[in-house]
């Protein structure tokens, strides 16, 4: 899989997986669990929209800079360290941990997959 595939996908799966709370509350809160401030949640959901969209933007335009990466590599393991560490620790669901598992794929394709189309 090239990078520009792989950012792609990221940003589109941060950006789906960043507004669902803002959309719809309910249904994000039915399969990650309750949530206490529903604000924070929605602020961080849409912080990652923005982060999803300006990594598919910089994908879809073949203008892959460093900077991007460090970006989605960065947000990818932010998010996963925070799903793996509160998961494992009882504060979130263990749902959370198939986030883990995506944004690890992320990560390790961007880090280690080739660099070409």
């Amino acid at each position: 899989m090239d990078r520009e595939f792989v950012l792609k996908a990221q940003g589109i799966y941060f950006m789906v997986t960043g507004i669902w709370p803002v959309l719809h509350m309910p249904s994000f809160e039915a399969v990650t669990g309750p949530k206490v401030d529903d604000w924070l949640v929605k602020m961080v959901g849409l912080l990652a929209f923005v982060i999803g969209a300006t990594i598919f933007s910089a994908a879809k335009r073949d203008s892959i800079t460093r900077d991007i990466l460090f970006l989605a590599v960065g947000s990818a393991l932010a998010f996963m360290a925070i799903d793996v560490w509160y998961a494992l620790t009882g504060r979130i669901s263990l749902i959370y941990l198939a986030d883990a598992i995506v944004e690890m794929g992320i990560v390790a394709t961007l880090v280690f997959g080739k660099t070409d189309a």
